[in-house]
């Protein structure tokens, strides 16, 4: 049967058979992606991309609401339920934009907001420069330390002495250790700041109960609701009851107007998704997954920033190799792996082409990969790299990895459907 949008617009129908082939027969490393389920899926393209809803179940600009202030209400409840959470706004269309409304919501333009460097592996929207983050606020960066790779909480405890910030930020996009949220908690209040806790990367092992949930130690925890969530791409934001007001006020009307309704759908699915024994056992395969490929790597002479990793994601550090974080990107993606280079602490080589490459496990968990298949890829990746001007090798892992691929099948469903 040809489907609608093959019939209309046959151009863009290619273009999308050909993504979801190349989505199907290449290993997926980058550390922020990873697939849906089809019922994710299905509600992202679902009639709700029809309805306009600004404002909050109950509290609506326009009428016609029966049906979205439900699916609001049910999308915020199960994101409570799952992240502990006295409230949850789930309108964010991004994650940057959930950061900006929490910073909105604590405090005023030109105060003073402190957030990890974007080449120690903070976010953009941690106030790095070039955000407009660090054009609303006075923006401070800590670091970690260029040793070890980890915090240094005296020295980051030492920074916001000096500079009394209004809010510190934990959380990181490029950090492959746990983070105690609790420590940073302590100093946010051991110097009169708010605490906001940014989880985009590590949301899925939180709910799984693999790594520290920061609710209790946060004024607002922000998040996307992809990555290792594996839902919709958005944001959401959790926070205690006495922010809800500041924090929705802050989201609508102060940054947004209508909220993405088909998106909180298919945000609803997922977080139903991961209320169940069998998203734990994702969850809990996704960090022996990277561990086992940090180790792999290691064992080829590979040095990883830290020395492994406690989460889904590794940072390489390639300047032993003496090849450049962005030339190994391009040829790993000429042979169907993945990933995306990356700055590394402590990096004299410019942002575009750093020393470092970036990987981590969540798509490959998802298509049933396991420890077997991450000592393969870190052979794949480790033949590219000692043969990285040979073509002829680079094609040859091509064809491994697509056979490799075949064998794993990207999965329709996740969980075992309910029968009742």
């Amino acid at each position: 049967m040809i489907t609608a949008l093959e019939q209309y617009d046959p151009q863009i129908y290619e273009l999308l058979r050909q993504e979801a082939t190349r989505q199907s027969g290449s290993i997926r490393l980058i550390p922020s992606e990873n697939y849906v389920s089809k019922a994710v899926m299905a509600a992202t393209g679902s009639c709700l991309t029809n309805k306009y809803a600004e404002g909050y179940p109950g509290k609506r600009y326009y009428e016609g609401q029966q049906v979205t202030d439900l699916v609001e209400s049910l999308a915020r409840d199960r994101a409570k339920k799952i992240f502990k959470a006295d409230h949850a706004n789930v309108q964010p269309h991004s994650g940057a934009v959930a950061n900006l409304a929490a910073y909105s919501a604590l405090a005023s333009p030109g105060e003073t907001i402190m957030g990890l460097s974007l080449p120690h592996g903070g976010h953009l929207s941690h106030g790095w420069t070039v955000s407009y983050t660090s054009k609303i606020y006075n923006s401070v960066s800590y670091e970690v330390d260029t040793e070890t790779g980890q915090f240094d909480f005296n020295k980051i405890l030492e920074l916001a002495k000096k500079h009394k910030p209004k809010i510190i930020i934990s959380g990181a996009s490029a950090y492959p250790r746990k983070i105690d949220f609790k420590k940073f908690g302590e100093i946010a209040k051991s110097v009169g700041a708010y605490h906001v806790s940014d989880i985009a990367h590590i949301s899925g092992l939180v709910v799984a109960g693999l790594h520290q949930n920061p609710m209790p130690y946060a004024d607002i925890v922000s998040t996307t609701t992809h990555k290792t969530l594996r839902g919709p791409r958005g944001g959401m934001l959790l926070c205690k009851e006495e922010c809800a007001a500041s924090v929705d006020k802050a989201v609508f009307p102060g940054l947004q107007g209508g909220p993405h309704m088909h998106t909180i759908s298919a945000l609803a699915v997922a977080l139903k998704e991961a209320d169940t024994p069998e998203f734990i056992a994702y969850a809990k395969q996704v960090i022996k997954n990277a561990k086992t490929l940090a180790e792999s790597l290691m064992g080829y002479g590979f040095k990883l920033f830290t020395g492994g990793t406690d989460n889904h994601l590794i940072l390489i550090d390639l300047r032993n190799k003496n090849i450049s974080g962005k030339k190994l990107a391009k040829a790993l993606d000429r042979a169907g792996i993945v990933g995306n280079y990356n700055t590394i602490p402590g990096d004299p080589a410019k942002p575009f082409n750093p020393n470092g490459y970036r990987i981590g496990t969540p798509a490959v968990t998802t298509r049933g990969m396991k420890q077997e298949q991450m000592k393969k890829i870190a052979e794949m990746i480790n033949t590219v790299t000692e043969n990285i001007d040979n073509e002829d090798v680079v094609a040859k892992v091509g064809r491994e990895v697509l056979l490799l691929c075949s064998e794993f099948p990207v999965p329709e469903h996740f969980i075992i459907p309910n029968k009742h």
